[in-house]
């Protein structure tokens, strides 16, 4: 590590100074602000206030993120919808004051401006009383003589050349000592931070459970779509048209029984394809196989539909609920889809177990690899609909192969 590198270590915590005394004060205005709540005043200062609190304590997240390597989340749980007036400022104030996030903001605005300070000023105040000491031997003569012959360096009383030196050679210990706990001081400084200011596990869990609603809410709607828009367009249209073959026929049943037999006949073409067209509906929304026979014959009645050599590996002694069967089945239909269209490979292996209260699935193919769940909607579509059951799914996929996909999802047999 070059000088100017440590150098630049040494003073980098210099920002949190500025920082924590701003967080200090507006601790003071905010609990000022809940005093004042009991007279109305409250309610008009602590939203504002709140938010000016974590703006900044979000500075303090992002050094100690850039400090230490890891970003810390905001923690604050989902603000509700804001009425108008009054009302709404006292919807928001309620919010500010019951989210655990927003004490121990203020436990953290307590704590940073002494371990903060301190931790930012040690390694610059190591580093410029070092100096001094080094320095010593070429200064000394005239600070004695600007304080009548007393020189004290630390422990060590300069009264000439000899002990100039003693004293440089305490302070290049100091200079080096600044340079060495720079980083400690950093990374402890983050430390604490992520510490007080991370999300705790509660909170990580409603804001995933939000995350997740919505993306349950999301999907539905986008499915209910698909749906209607399916029937509309097949269906609907198809039954129409019947209606209007057989009225057609019942006008022309006395004129001409042979053009109406070719009517019915075609009617009877129109009413088969409708048919199939509700039961290809009907099999996109819940799988007959996968009601019948459940989860394994289900993805065995896939893997002979599939134009992949795929073999499937089944050891489930009961059956999840539906919903969470219906998930993994179509999680494990989309994979393939996806291993079919883009990894071109030889042979696929679909396994399903049940372990410690967990369902589990991994469909493993040799083909090209290199699935990117940021680069394509499948992934993230599967990821969506197990996060609905707090299920979770990993991808492994090198360039070249293979590519594993792991679907876990808690639940009981029955």
């Amino acid at each position: 590590m070059t000088l100017g590198t440590r150098i630049r270590t040494a003073v980098r915590g210099l920002p949190a100074v500025p920082v924590a005394l701003a967080e200090l004060v507006l601790l003071i205005l905010f609990v000022t602000g809940v005093a004042l709540l009991g007279i109305g005043l409250g309610v008009l200062l602590v939203p504002v206030l709140a938010v000016a609190l974590r703006a900044t304590v979000n500075v303090s997240r992002r050094m100690a993120g850039r400090w230490s390597g890891t970003a810390i989340p905001e923690p604050y749980l989902p603000a509700p919808e804001r009425g108008p007036g009054l009302k709404g400022r006292l919807q928001y104030t309620r919010w500010v004051l019951t989210d655990p996030a927003t004490w121990r903001d203020l436990g953290w605005t307590l704590v940073n401006p002494v371990a903060g300070i301190l931790l930012a000023l040690l390694p610059v105040s190591l580093v410029l009383g070092g100096l001094a000491g080094v320095l010593m031997p070429a200064i000394y003569r005239p600070i004695i003589d600007a304080n009548g012959g007393e020189n004290w360096y630390l422990f060590v009383r300069v009264t000439d050349l000899t002990t100039a030196w003693y004293a440089a050679g305490v302070g290049l210990l100091g200079l080096l000592a600044g340079f060495a706990i720079g980083p400690w001081t950093l990374r402890s400084h983050a430390a604490l931070a992520r510490k007080l200011l991370a999300p705790t596990l509660t909170t990580r869990r409603v804001q995933q459970l939000t995350e997740t609603r919505s993306d349950a809410v999301n999907s539905s709607a986008a499915e209910l779509r698909r749906i209607e828009r399916d029937l509309h367009d097949g269906a609907q249209a198809r039954l129409v048209a019947l209606g209007m073959n057989l009225g057609v026929a019942e006008q022309l049943l006395a004129k001409d029984p042979e053009a109406v037999g070719a009517i019915l006949a075609d009617t009877r073409k129109a009413s088969a394809t409708a048919l199939t067209e509700l039961r290809d509906l009907i099999r996109g929304i819940h799988p007959p196989v996968l009601a019948d026979r459940g989860l394994a014959d289900a993805v065995r009645a896939l893997a002979l539909d599939s134009p992949l050599e795929v073999t499937v590996n089944a050891d489930l002694s009961g059956r999840p609920e539906a919903p969470v069967e219906s998930a993994i089945y179509f999680a494990v239909s989309e994979t393939l889809t996806n291993a079919a269209k883009h990894a071109a490979p030889d042979t696929v292996i679909i396994d399903l177990w049940y372990a410690d209260g967990t369902l589990h699935g991994r469909v493993t193919d040799d083909g090209r690899g290199g699935a990117d769940p940021s680069r394509g909607t499948g992934i993230r579509g599967i990821q969506r609909r197990l996060a609905s059951f707090d299920g979770v799914l990993s991808v492994i996929s090198p360039a070249g192969g293979p590519t594993t996909v792991t679907m876990e999802v808690r639940c009981a047999l029955s």
